[in-house]
């Protein structure tokens, strides 16, 4: 079945863990008295400028919903700013077992997962891709990244895992492709993260292609768009690292996630497919059309009710703010939770670290003057990615403090949610200085 696939760029542009105003707000959480306290609950008062923002969003009903969620190290609850609806057309509140599509926030689970398996000496962080999916030895790579898909030239280096990871493999995506690559990449179905099974305008039907296994195969089969480890350039690349982990392993990729990850951190809402008892949880998403939202995917109704056919470790997953809060809590504690320990502290360290090549360019990209780690942006001592439908998630290791931003909205850039929440944090940061100095 043809479906509408989506993924946004502008989600990451601005994320929470790029500002220092953002840090800054962290410190100050820390020295407040809500920060220690054991147990989840609301703490809008102590942030009504954040708070207002929020309830401004969900009043005038420009959003369902918009939920702020703050954890510190190993305590076992987030605390909260915001709120809202499943939908705009029903009463039923957001909480923390609200099922909220996390798009591109996939990333970072796909790329820890693919750390544990390069700490368990099944992969190697340098390993040329080609030793786990053949196919890939010979990909030529554009003359033009625009041009025409004969005017090729060979591979100067192997695409290594390191370079999946990363998004400097060289390979490109159906949002930042374009002339020929873009239409052979639709014609080979290299789909990612799923939106509608209704029409929607300026998003063209994709047919994707039967399994991720045959989807590696075609897009070995498509010109990289320039040459690996020389450009930052957002990609499949997570999505390929899917199948990766799959040969590396030997389990399929939806079962390595279950069984290596999401099991282990105690994720019991986090999934490709939305199980059809759980409807009830699962919130709508909205399209922005000159600043009216319209419900794209329902969540009674949702298209993640369907099989994937292509798991996308890029942007497939569906999950509660409660479940990615222990995977945030998992890292901030080095791969423990619980006393359980999900993967090492050293593949935590390394995969939430700057592992971009230093042969790339960064010029010009989302990138410039910031790392990236294993499928999340790593500046200082953050760890971090958005999803396209507004969501946000990130760590900060040496405050120990876990955030995420949640909402469901489509693009991303048609509210400026981002910079108002930074706007408004810095206006709460300030009373809270002079509160201090008092």
């Amino acid at each position: 079945m043809a479906f509408r696939t989506f993924d946004q760029p502008h989600l990451s542009r601005r994320s929470l863990i790029r500002s220092g105003g953002y840090l800054a707000a962290a410190a100050t959480l820390s020295t407040l008295p809500f920060g220690r306290q054991l147990l989840a609950h609301d703490v809008s008062d102590s942030w009504p400028n954040v708070a207002a923002m929020a309830e401004k969003y969900v009043s005038e009903r420009k959003l369902a919903n918009m939920l702020l969620t703050f954890g510190w190290g190993q305590q076992d609850m987030a605390h909260t700013v915001g709120g809202g609806t499943l939908s705009l057309a029903g009463s039923a509140e957001v909480d923390q077992d609200s099922l909220f599509r996390i798009y591109s926030m996939t990333k970072p689970i796909t790329g820890m997962a693919t750390m544990i398996l390069i700490d368990e000496g099944k992969l190697g962080l340098d390993q040329p891709l080609y030793d786990v999916l053949p196919k890939f030895r010979d990909t030529p790579v554009l003359v033009d990244p625009e041009g025409p898909l004969d005017d090729t030239v060979p591979q100067e280096r192997p695409i290594t895992i390191r370079h999946l990871l990363t998004h400097t493999a060289g390979l490109g995506y159906l949002i930042t492709s374009k002339g020929p690559q873009l239409e052979a990449y639709r014609k080979a179905g290299i789909v990612g993260g799923r939106v509608s099974r209704m029409p929607i305008p300026g998003i063209p039907p994709v047919e994707p292609a039967p399994g991720l296994e045959v989807w590696a195969d075609r897009l070995a089969e498509i010109p990289l768009t320039v040459q690996p480890a020389t450009k930052w350039i957002y990609s499949c690349s997570l999505d390929l690292l899917g199948r990766v982990i799959e040969v590396a392993s030997g389990t399929d990729f939806e079962t390595f996630l279950n069984q290596r990850i999401f099991e282990p951190c105690g994720m019991t809402s986090t999934w490709m497919t939305v199980p059809q008892g759980e409807t009830g949880r699962m919130t709508d998403n909205y399209g922005i059309v000159a600043g009216t939202p319209f419900p794209i995917d329902p969540g009674v109704n949702t298209i993640y009710l369907d099989d994937p056919g292509v798991p996308s470790g890029g942007g497939g997953l569906v999950s509660s703010p409660k479940d990615y809060d222990r995977f945030l809590r998992m890292l901030l504690g080095y791969g423990t939770i619980d006393g359980n320990r999900v993967m090492s502290e050293e593949a935590v360290r390394v995969g939430s670290s700057n592992l971009i090549p230093t042969t790339v360019d960064m010029t010009g990209s989302w990138m410039e003057g910031q790392g990236h780690g294993a499928g999340g942006r790593s500046l200082g001592s953050t760890f971090g990615w958005g999803g396209a439908a507004g969501t946000l998630g990130a760590v900060d290791f040496s405050l120990g403090l876990r955030s995420a931003l949640w909402t469901q909205y489509m693009p991303t850039e048609a509210y400026p949610v981002r910079d108002e929440f930074l706007a408004a944090l810095e206006l709460d940061l300030k009373a809270m200085r002079s509160d201090k100095a008092a």
